[in-house]
């Protein structure tokens, strides 16, 4: 055996599966002994993932799903709990774990891409914030969510930040005072979820509506997803006075020229992404 050999099978299985189906890439959560944590290695593993994405030009959508019964389970508080051995009792450990999986929420916020998580199980805290933080979601009829943090007297700090932007105030507040799972059907009618499909299809929905998405102008939905974002945070005259210049900035793209012109004629579109 030789000692690349040795490494190699000394190294943990990444927990993160990676696909191409066409221009969508499949991102799966592949921990299912863990409920799919977002522990240090598979929050590195998506952050990676996902930024391996942004400049590939054969890659139009993502699409986040999972194996097993959990779609995840949120942090992994076994690997948070060893290491309140540190001299610092953790502190510096568990800051730096938020910082790293806040970056990875924020990276699916910031990539040029739409991003669909296609929830087929239980998705909880930080798995809960994952979905939130998609661009959209798939959730099967079995799927449930919820912020159980304040049973174990952690409240949901980090999840309520995209929870908030997804769930009206009263819903979300209630999920993070009570702790308590919605149904994938009251997920839909939060907000939370943008359709709900017969359990095991939720893949293939997912997958299937980021195809639809897909075949728009990459620069258009670039362009739209940072606006969308950057607008949501301003106020009403701020988010018209962006969204005014974005508007006569898009107009003059070539992808703008051609669809409008497309449109005009009655023809389909030919988009060069620019």
């Amino acid at each position: 055996m030789t000692a690349q050999t040795s490494r190699a099978q000394s190294q943990p299985p990444s927990p993160l599966v990676r696909e191409t189906v066409g221009s969508i890439a499949v991102l799966t959560l592949d921990s299912p002994k863990t409920r799919n944590a977002l522990s240090e290695a598979m929050i590195a593993a998506l952050h990676e993932a996902i930024d391996a994405t942004r400049d590939d030009k054969s890659i139009r959508a993502v699409v986040i799903a999972a194996k097993g019964p959990a779609y995840s389970s949120g942090h992994d508080l076994k690997e948070l709990t060893a290491r309140r051995s540190d001299a610092d009792k953790g502190r510096a450990y568990f800051s730096h774990m938020m910082k790293s999986c806040s970056d990875m929420m924020q990276a699916i916020v910031r990539l040029p891409k739409p991003v669909v998580a296609a929830v087929q199980g239980v998705a909880t805290a930080a798995g809960c914030q994952l979905v939130a933080t998609c661009d959209l979601a798939v959730a099967s009829e079995q799927a449930t969510f919820g912020t159980p943090g304040i049973d174990i007297g952690l409240f949901c700090s980090t999840p309520m930040v995209a929870l908030t932007r997804n769930v009206p105030r009263k819903h979300a507040m209630h999920m993070l005072l009570t702790g308590e799972h919605v149904s994938a059907q009251r997920a839909l009618e939060l907000g939370l979820v943008n359709s709900v499909v017969p359990p095991g299809s939720e893949r293939d929905a997912a997958i299937d509506l980021a195809n639809k998405i897909a075949v728009k102008s990459a620069y258009t939905l670039k362009v739209g997803k940072e606006a969308f974002y950057r607008q949501a945070d301003m106020n009403l005259a701020d988010a018209y006075t962006y969204a005014s210049q974005v508007m006569a900035d898009n107009m003059m793209a070539r992808d703008a020229q051609e669809g409008i012109g497309a449109f005009i004629e009655k023809r389909d579109p030919k988009w060069e992404d620019r």
